[in-house]
């Protein structure tokens, strides 16, 4: 999604034969920007092209999916990218190493990095909250077959169901954000559709929330049998700021 009224549809196919005129090796360091090449969708319509495999592995790696327009903006720049290209991505360990108390504080309340996992019947009302709560433009979407099956995440009627993946990376253009307000507001949004959040992201919910949106049955079953209760602490408390603060 490249803004609430505009978006490109790609859906691929493996083959082993491929129109050499149509080879697009997207990973070369002097190559545009995935993204961004994507977005010529909008103004040229429709094409077919063939991307090497390992290219479309890592068709996002080069510009960290758009992270990276916000941390060098001129690095799509042909001129850039033919003679500085190679250099990038930069290392997030070390983006880290050197980032100074004050660059991690802004970085931690005015950006977001958040995948929610929504039901596809819930979408339009998903994008209309993420518009709404963060207008953070593009947006990732990558529907999903979520089986019903045992576990922490599962279908709410205990039937297979297709879900879609929005991933927001980025800094946030809506007016009054609020790193952990805001996220909480989301959360809630998603919470009410029987979604999910990815959990390598920040989490603010409460523990009683969290187990709202994760079955806990089976997991709780689990840690009771193999007496795990002493002995490691809940997801709950590894991932959510508000158990480690």
């Amino acid at each position: 999604m490249y803004s609430n009224k505009e978006c490109v549809i790609m859906t691929a196919n493996q083959t082993d034969h491929a129109d050499s005129n149509k080879i697009n090796a997207i990973g070369n360091y002097w190559k545009p920007w995935f993204f961004k090449h994507a977005e010529t969708c909008l103004k040229r319509g429709a094409f077919t092209e063939y991307i090497p495999l390992r290219h479309y592995y890592h068709r996002h790696t080069r510009s960290i999916f758009w992270e990276l327009q916000d941390i060098i903006p001129f690095g799509n720049n042909p001129i850039f990218r033919y003679l500085f290209g190679w250099m990038v991505p930069p290392k997030v360990s070390l983006m880290k190493l050197t980032q100074t108390k004050t660059a991690r504080r802004m970085y931690e309340q005015r950006h977001v990095i958040q995948d929610m996992l929504v039901p596809m019947a819930d979408l339009s009302s998903a994008l209309k909250c993420f518009d709404k709560e963060l207008k953070l433009y593009p947006l990732w979407l990558c529907p999903f077959f979520l089986p019903s099956q045992p576990g922490l995440v599962h279908p709410p009627n205990n039937q297979d169901e297709m879900y879609v993946d929005i991933g927001a990376y980025g800094t946030p253009h809506r007016e009054g954000f609020h790193f952990k307000d805001t996220t909480r507001r989301v959360e809630e949004f998603v919470r009410s559709v029987h979604g999910f959040q990815m959990l390598y992201a920040d989490s603010y919910m409460t523990r009683e929330e969290f187990r709202q949106m994760f079955d806990h049955s089976l997991y709780d079953k689990l840690r009771e049998e193999f007496k795990c209760k002493k002995a490691f602490p809940e997801i709950y408390d590894k991932i959510c700021k508000a158990a480690r603060l």
